[in-house]
């Protein structure tokens, strides 16, 4: 019997798994299946086209993967090939492109399968130089992939395995197109295996599964989708108090590894200083960050270097950071399914978490959207005045010198003289 109550009484064992598999799944400590997992494996290794939803965190990457190795394991007559692999699973981010790829390196440990990650903001020199060495696991961002196929450095007619993760992100940044895009290049729909995996799923992302997907198997249930181990609450809050409020209970819980969201870089940027100044350890991960730093930053907060990572919604999905205890929403988020996302930082598979609102002026209508989408009320009450601490005041940032410009600048950086038009 498993010991947590996250887990089902099926073990990984009871599937007629490859050794080697098997013993990358036993290394990792995996024996029982979490729900997802026991829903989707049988389907999915007899061949069915799924659409599976689950909270984040509950497996669904291990869940592909595996399905995925099975059958390439299975297939002794195919071999690996340069630029020609035989599974492909897109990515909505870099973020995601880079978990995956370390699961799957994990799974394939005992194994002779080759796994190669694509996504933008790496070095591409360097990714074209691997595609030419033999893959069987593709895992990529679209825009990436599209590039290098166009380029004729990716045959796509060998692939028997196609997994969208993240379906509504992909529909939500704009990538249907490219998408279809590269549907159109692989084998037809009923020559190859189709895998969907969401958190959440709204009627677009369905109809959009069916016209990719062979009569697809939908695994999963709305309730699933709200993470069952986080404890919600909010604040009503005034917008000049939300700085005080977050010290406040920042310096009250004294969070191991705690993940504040707010919905814009500038939002990000101001609260950072005003944490810094007041003497809270934090970083800042959003957007503009270079792929490198992103990457440093990530490993840094995982390791507990400093408590607090205030993010915009690119650290919402695909980020897998162990032990984070809080999530706060300092803005809510405009799209209520971005809420379940992030408070699906926290509280990941076994673990417990607690997810704190801030419903402030300029955000508050938003939360009736995402009680109703969640099927919870979410406690609400005024913050004790306890809570609302002293703030030092947000140092100056100095302003970058100006540029001199071509128009009223001469040669020798002296203004050009005043001409009247005529």
């Amino acid at each position: 019997m498993p010991d947590n109550n996250h887990l089902t009484e099926t073990k990984f064992t009871d599937f007629s798994l490859p050794a080697p598999l098997l013993q990358a799944i036993d290394a990792l400590g995996f024996n029982y299946c979490t729900p997802i997992q026991a829903k989707s494996l049988p389907l999915i290794l007899h061949n069915r086209d799924i659409m599976g939803q689950a909270s984040t965190g509950t497996g669904k990457t291990a869940t592909f993967l595996i399905a995925i190795i099975q059958h390439l394991l299975s297939d002794q007559a195919a071999a690996a090939k340069a630029n020609s692999p035989r599974a492909l699973i897109l990515a909505p981010t870099r973020e995601l492109a880079q978990q995956i790829h370390k699961e799957a390196l994990a799974l394939t440990k005992f194994s002779d399968l080759q796994c190669c990650v694509l996504f933008g903001g790496a070095d591409y020199e360097k990714q074209k130089n691997r595609l030419r060495q033999p893959t069987d696991i593709l895992i990529a961002t679209v825009g990436r992939i599209i590039d290098f196929h166009k380029q004729h450095l990716v045959d796509l007619k060998n692939i028997k395995i196609l997994v969208l993760d993240e379906a509504d992100r992909m529909l939500d940044m704009g990538f249907i197109k490219d998408v279809r895009y590269l549907t159109r290049r692989l084998p037809p729909v009923e020559n190859r295996i189709n895998m969907l995996f969401s958190a959440t799923f709204s009627h677009k992302v369905r109809e959009f599964s069916y016209d990719l997907m062979n009569n697809p198997e939908f695994v999963g249930t709305i309730e699933e989708s709200e993470p069952p181990k986080i404890s919600q609450q909010a604040y009503y809050v005034a917008n000049d108090e939300k700085i005080s409020l977050l010290i406040g209970l920042l310096r009250e819980l004294k969070p191991s590894k705690c993940i504040v969201f707010v919905n814009t870089k500038i939002s990000a940027d101001r609260i950072t200083d005003y944490l810094t100044a007041n003497g809270i350890d934090c970083a800042i991960l959003s957007g503009d960050v270079q792929q490198n730093k992103r990457q440093q930053l990530v490993k840094a907060f995982s390791e507990g270097t400093f408590p607090v990572l205030v993010a915009t919604d690119v650290a919402a999905r695909g980020l897998h950071i162990p032990e984070v205890s809080h999530v706060i929403n300092y803005d809510l988020p405009q799209d209520p399914e971005d809420y379940v996302h992030r408070i699906g930082r926290t509280g990941r598979i076994g673990e417990t978490g607690k997810a704190i609102n801030f419903i402030c002026e300029t955000f508050a209508f938003h939360f009736p959207d995402i009680e109703e989408l969640i099927g919870v009320t979410i406690e609400k009450s005024m913050p004790d005045i306890k809570l609302l601490a002293e703030v030092a005041p947000r140092p100056r940032r100095p302003r970058p010198p100006r540029k001199p410009t071509s128009q009223n600048r001469s040669n020798n950086g002296a203004k050009k003289p005043f001409k009247q038009r005529r």
